[in-house]
């Protein structure tokens, strides 16, 4: 396995004493496989991906990755945040050829690069452009573009797409299921969306409220990469009445019968 999670906690010294933000977790995930995290705010979601980046440290348990104990921040890996954290004096493809400054790499090789992951996503034409001048989605585009520049074999996204509109959010998800195929990496994907996670995933994790602990893990049959349609299918719809179904026995989802 290309991730090996063995119990993972994380508590907090907070105003009223110890909080814990995570319980023990167990969980493997397989070199190129695509596995998105889901819970209900303050879970743990973001703290879990904090520690398998690096960010954070343990309060007990262990994290390797590609046969390495994560004890300090994982260099090899890509990151993408919900907010982009574009630099604003820089172009697109200075945004996204900084990743090569910052790691010394080949600045040359780095434009090219870049330059093909903007094509990838539709932005061939704006690599000249300032993040003032691009939307939402574009600006968000440039940030994966950037997390992908050193070709990790790992990404990790914390609700990436949470802040943008529908039709971005969808055409995003395309994208990355581009990206994702042509590096053969690993993804753990973060989201409070039940749609996304089974559009995108391999498996999906489904965590509890705080103290987050995984509840269930739930495979998603269909082969990627997947287009749009599939989301009217009654496959996909039985994934998401599965998950669905895990957060009404936890009182995550409530339905109230009121007269």
């Amino acid at each position: 396995m290309f991730i090996k999670i063995r119990g993972l906690s994380k508590q907090f010294n907070g105003r009223t004493g110890v909080v814990s933000a995570l319980e023990p977790v167990d969980l493997t995930v397989a070199a190129g496989e695509f596995v998105s995290v889901i819970g209900p705010s303050g879970c743990g979601k973001s703290t879990l991906m904090m520690l398998l980046a690096g960010l954070l440290e343990p309060s007990a348990g262990s994290i390797v990755i590609g046969g390495v104990e994560i004890k300090k921040p994982a260099r090899e890996l890509g990151i993408v945040f919900q907010q982009d954290a574009l630099l604003e004096w820089r172009t697109a493809l200075e945004n996204i050829v900084l990743q090569a400054q910052i790691r010394q790499l080949d600045k040359a090789a780095a434009r090219v690069e870049a330059r093909r992951l903007l094509q990838m996503v539709g932005l061939e034409n704006f690599a000249d452009a300032y993040p003032r001048e691009l939307s939402g989605g574009m600006r968000q585009r440039v940030s994966i573009c950037r997390a992908l520049l050193h070709r990790p074999p790992l990404l990790v996204m914390d609700e990436p797409f949470g802040a943008l509109d529908a039709l971005t959010r969808d055409q995003l998800q395309i994208d990355l299921q581009r990206l994702s195929a042509d590096r053969n990496m690993t993804v753990v994907f973060i989201t409070h969306s039940i749609t996304e996670a089974v559009f995108l995933s391999d498996r999906i994790v489904v965590m509890t409220p705080r103290p987050g602990r995984i509840e269930a893990i739930v495979a998603v049959a269909q082969p990627r990469p997947r287009r749009l349609a599939i989301r009217e299918t009654s496959s996909f719809l039985a994934s998401v009445q599965q998950v669905t179904k895990i957060f009404e026995s936890l009182g995550v989802l409530r339905e109230d019968a009121h007269g």
